[in-house]
């Protein structure tokens, strides 16, 4: 999707919520933008067009930049403008440090919540693996994870994975390319699953923890290379 397509995208939003006048309400539609890969790492984004495409104030679009750079989702570069960020290593791992905490224990501490959604996540990446199509896999990969955290059923943990998310998507960017990365964790996803519905919550929260070990390797290495 081009920055044009994704102005468009926001006007449209604009037009139709009422919430369109806040620096939140803009910071979200951003976040969720760049954590569906619409705004690629590095990308600029042009205050001007966006304060007309949203309808808003420069005010409230440089609050919305100001909480999405707390975030570590933009970047502010003197002179130049406001980025989509390119994250480092270290927000790699600080990343993958919430993530151990965040999603082993919505898995263990979830109940008896339903599998059914995580069930068809796993039909929609399987599908995606079969075409070779990676950011169906990653999108998917996206979803699972996020439907692990709202097996918690809260509305401040969901904000919070939110945020992760779109910081993840952003990682996922140094491996757009490379199958060989996102398949197995396809299969992995899958296990988790058929832990959760053999009723060990313990045993899937160990494999999720052992997996988010090994993929913040996995893309370590990929940002050092």
């Amino acid at each position: 999707m081009t920055f044009d397509e994704v102005l468009a995208d926001l006007q449209a939003q604009a037009r139709t919520t009422k919430h369109a006048e806040t620096g939140l309400w803009v910071a979200s539609q951003l976040r969720s933008r760049i954590e569906a890969g619409q705004l690629k790492p590095g990308s600029k984004l042009a205050e001007e067009a966006l304060r007309e495409a949203l309808g808003v104030s420069r005010n409230t679009l440089r609050e919305a930049f100001t909480a999405l750079h707390a975030e570590h989702i933009v970047t502010r570069i003197p002179n130049r403008g406001v980025f989509v960020a390119h994250p480092t290593a270290d927000d790699i791992r600080e990343i993958y440090r919430v993530r151990r905490f965040l999603e082993p224990a919505a898995v263990l501490w979830s109940g008896e919540a339903s599998n059914e959604a995580l069930a068809g996540i796993i039909k929609a990446a399987r599908g995606a693996a079969a075409e070779g199509d990676i950011p169906g896999m990653a999108g998917a990969n996206q979803h699972f994870h996020r439907a692990i955290v709202d097996r918690a059923g809260s509305e401040r943990l969901n904000s919070l994975m939110d945020q992760v998310l779109a910081e993840m998507r952003l990682v996922f960017h140094s491996m757009a390319a490379n199958p060989a990365f996102h398949e197995p964790y396809v299969e992995d996803n899958a296990r988790i699953v058929e832990l959760l519905e053999a009723g060990d919550r313990a045993a899937a929260a160990d494999f999720l923890a052992a997996y988010l070990d090994r993929a913040e390797a996995q893309l370590l290495d990929a940002v050092g290379r």
